[in-house]
């Protein structure tokens, strides 16, 4: 469970600590109109199974106590981050990228690694300050934290 943990939760808050400098900078020096992925970003990737409202629904199917746990610190991590780093313009949101045909999602998984890159570039060039601090699937739709 540590590892899974130390892996989803405390690896993304370190990058974003080392990356947080850089991340000021380019919020200052671009010339643009509020937050976007175009200026400065911090996009975690997270899973349904981090939601505690739709857990209910999909526990049965991926039981996954570490897993889900870690997910779910991701998501207030990236809730938190999102309100820290307003004063800067850095947006922060999570985004679910679908049941992915990966070593962890499988190949049951109805989604290949492509199309669920594809959708989430798709989103994050649209993302703007109206979306820090959400958590959103891969086509841009908000997800019950």
């Amino acid at each position: 469970m540590m590892a899974v943990y130390q892996t989803n939760v405390v690896g993304p808050l370190l990058v974003s600590k080392a990356f947080l400098p850089s991340l000021k900078k380019a919020a200052q020096a671009l010339d643009l109109e509020g937050m976007s992925c175009n200026k400065a970003a911090i996009i975690n990737i997270t899973s349904l199974l981090g939601s505690i409202k739709l857990s209910q629904k999909n526990f049965s199917l991926a039981p996954m106590y570490p897993y889900r746990l870690s997910k779910a610190a991701l998501n207030m991590a990236s809730m938190c981050l999102s309100e820290d780093l307003k004063q800067y313009q850095i947006l922060c949101t999570a985004i679910h990228p679908g049941w992915v045909q990966t070593d962890m999602g499988g190949m049951k998984a109805p989604l290949p690694v492509a199309d669920s890159v594809g959708s989430m570039l798709k989103v994050f060039a649209s993302l703007s300050q109206c979306d820090t601090g959400k958590f959103l699937d891969r086509e841009g739709k908000e997800v019950d934290w």
